[in-house]
C-alpha cells in the first residue's frame, strides 16, 4: 500500500486548509474504512490513537488518505463533535 507523509503537522495543516468543504465533512460520516482492524467502521469513527499512528507513519494516498488526515485534525484539535449535526442527516 502506497503511504505519502508531510514533512509536519503545519504542512498538513496548510494542505486541509485548501481542501476542507462541506462534501468532506459528509464523506466522514457516511464512508467506511475499507480495510484493516477498523475495516468497516465510519472514518469520523475511527479511534483517536489510531489516527495519529496515520499522522506518524504517512497517509494513504488519495481521497482516503485525505478524509483521514482532515479526521485526524478534527480529533486532535478535539472538533470532531462537529460533525455530529451531519450524522442526523
Amino acid at each position: 500500500m502506497a503511504l505519502w507523509h508531510f514533512g509536519s503537522i503545519r504542512a498538513l495543516s496548510d494542505s486541509l486548509r485548501t481542501s476542507m468543504n462541506p462534501e468532506h465533512l459528509q464523506l466522514l460520516v457516511t464512508r467506511q474504512m475499507p480495510y484493516g482492524k477498523y475495516k468497516g467502521r465510519l472514518i469520523a469513527d475511527l479511534p483517536g490513537d489510531y489516527l495519529a499512528w496515520f499522522a506518524r507513519e504517512g497517509f494513504p494516498t488519495g481521497e482516503l488518505g485525505g478524509l483521514i488526515a482532515l479526521m485526524y485534525e478534527l480529533d486532535h484539535n478535539a472538533l470532531a463533535h462537529l460533525l455530529e449535526p451531519l450524522r442526523q442527516r
